[in-house]
């Protein structure tokens, strides 16, 4: 029942890294969105030395941030957002005769998000982001690889565009008990200028990033999950006027709980709900998340 095959991208992965969004007088907070939040367990245990395989996975969650952290790491249950969001994704798997016991993986995902704040609305396609990973198993039990991905700058709204383009790239591990598991990624984003006519350019901070997932093999269909995801985003740069921008650097930890539900051997279902630990200058995560997979 267990095949997981399944490499995973947050839907916005790399928003933490966008321009802060003054949520409240004196505030600024990024959106809620941790990167690469939305894996589930088992999202890198990966096989190795595999005939060409597909895999389609549908993420979606929905974030009620009714509470902002400001510079000061306090919560203010005030401002926020409601966001709804969705990332369709397709990926290639598969081995090399050339290269033994090293397998690889190729993404394409295209975002899809509704968001509702101070007011205003606007939803659309966001942005499309690709990649390759490859990975091998340094025992039975274990895996490790590398991912990187380009997140293009474009949107179907210009609310839903980044308007510069973004790397994120992370190490992958997988390792495997009899009743247990562990897995997770660390990583970083980076990204281009952002231009725009009649503006001013800016420059965003490097984000780290880090998601953990723990589960217990409860029977053959249920696996119940602890999650824990960590991001620290640096400061803004307003490059016109050679300034950084106020309270523009950010953090979050969030903690979370869910079930993976293998419905067949080639589906499987992954609820969680996520709630921020601390943070600052960053809008809280307040979430729940689902993941369906299909194997083909």
């Amino acid at each position: 029942m267990r095949r997981k095959f399944t490499l995973g991208v947050r839907l916005g992965a790399l928003a933490a890294c966008m321009p802060a969004v003054a949520l409240v007088p004196g505030v600024a907070a990024h959106a809620a969105d941790i990167p690469l939040a939305i894996i589930g367990p088992h999202e890198y245990d990966l096989p190795v030395d595999f005939k060409p395989f597909n895999v389609v996975v549908q993420y979606g969650d929905g974030n009620a941030a009714g509470s902002v952290y400001d510079s000061g790491g306090q919560r203010r249950a005030r401002g926020g957002s409601h966001t709804w969001s969705g990332m369709t994704k397709y990926v290639h798997f598969r081995s090399f005769d050339a290269i033994p016991h090293v397998s690889f993986a190729f993404e394409l995902i295209q975002s899809e998000a509704y968001t509702l704040a101070n007011g205003q609305n606007w939803g659309g396609l966001g942005t499309t982001i690709v990649g390759p990973a490859a990975w091998f198993k340094p025992n039975k039990h274990s895996t490790l690889g590398i991912q990187t991905f380009m997140e293009t700058p474009s949107g179907t709204r210009d609310s839903m565009a980044m308007h510069y383009w973004a790397n994120l790239s992370s190490i992958i591990f997988d390792y495997e008990w009899k009743h247990f598991s562990f897995d997770g990624d660390l990583g970083s984003v980076v990204s281009s200028t952002k231009h725009r006519n009649g503006e001013h350019s800016y420059s965003a901070g490097n984000v780290f990033y880090t998601n953990l997932r723990f589960s217990w093999k409860a029977s053959s269909r249920f696996e119940p999950f602890f999650s824990l995801d960590w991001q620290n985003s640096g400061g803004m740069h307003d490059n016109t006027s050679n300034l950084w921008v106020a309270n523009s650097s950010s953090r979050e930890t969030a903690l979370g709980v869910g079930a993976m539900i293998y419905v067949t051997k080639r589906l499987s279902i992954t609820p969680r709900y996520s709630h921020s630990v601390e943070g600052r200058n960053v809008a809280e995560t307040n979430a729940y998340y689902m993941k369906i997979a299909y194997l083909f």
